[in-house]
């Protein structure tokens, strides 16, 4: 019996446009993929390549231009707003939550199936190496996946430990790039991907034998 995905981002699609009457699109983002259990799922990307606006998509605090984002089942933009947060959940660096776009009265909409977050999104978290922290957040991540939630850890590496805490850390990854999502089902595959080794630089471990 086929059982329903944790998360569903399908066909989904952002674009932005400028000009009143010949718009042109300036920016666009497309993404599609399924975690059908709970995990803790790796992003990197670029900075401006669209990261932050897939997790705005999947918290419902950005409306897309097409698809959708089903959480256990739930179209997540079909929520009322004060109630997206039981479902999914953004944390942007400071960890405050990101705020709603509303395009429709709340009575119209659904209420929450769930009375908390089954998606918990960490966009970029300031790890500091020297007080603990590192190693609270890895064992928070894991007790959340214990829980039966899905985590996406966001971030932009610029020390080896970043990777080091990606490597530990996460199950599975996505990597954006140009409003492009890419998937790697483990860090060795997600590094050896050439767009993924050009935007990490030196940072870049050695090539696997099978790939040199």
């Amino acid at each position: 019996m086929a059982t329903t995905p944790l998360l569903h981002v399908d066909r989904l699609a952002k674009r932005y446009t400028r000009g009143l009457v010949n718009k042109r699109v300036t920016f666009s983002l497309e993404a599609d993929f399924t975690v059908d259990k709970p995990c803790v799922v790796g992003v990197m990307g670029p900075n401006g390549s669209g990261k932050t606006t897939l997790f705005e998509l999947i918290t419902g605090g950005n409306q897309p231009s097409a698809g959708r984002v089903l959480v256990n089942g739930q179209d997540i933009h079909a929520v009322r707003y004060h109630e997206r947060d039981r479902v999914a959940v953004h944390y942007h660096q400071s960890y405050q939550l990101r705020t709603f776009k509303r395009t429709k009265p709340a009575f119209m909409m659904e209420r929450a199936a769930t009375d908390s977050p089954l998606v918990h999104l960490f966009d970029e978290p300031q790890f500091n190496t020297q007080d603990g922290y590192i190693g609270f957040m890895l064992d928070f991540f894991r007790e959340l996946r214990a829980e039966n939630r899905l985590v996406f850890l966001c971030m932009h590496p610029n020390e080896p430990f970043h990777l080091d805490i990606l490597r530990e850390s996460c199950d599975r990854f996505l990597f954006v790039h140009n409003g492009s999502v890419s998937q790697a089902a483990s860090f060795d595959a997600l590094v050896e991907l050439p767009h993924v080794r050009a935007y990490l630089g030196k940072l870049a471990p050695e090539p696997t034998a099978a790939t040199r």
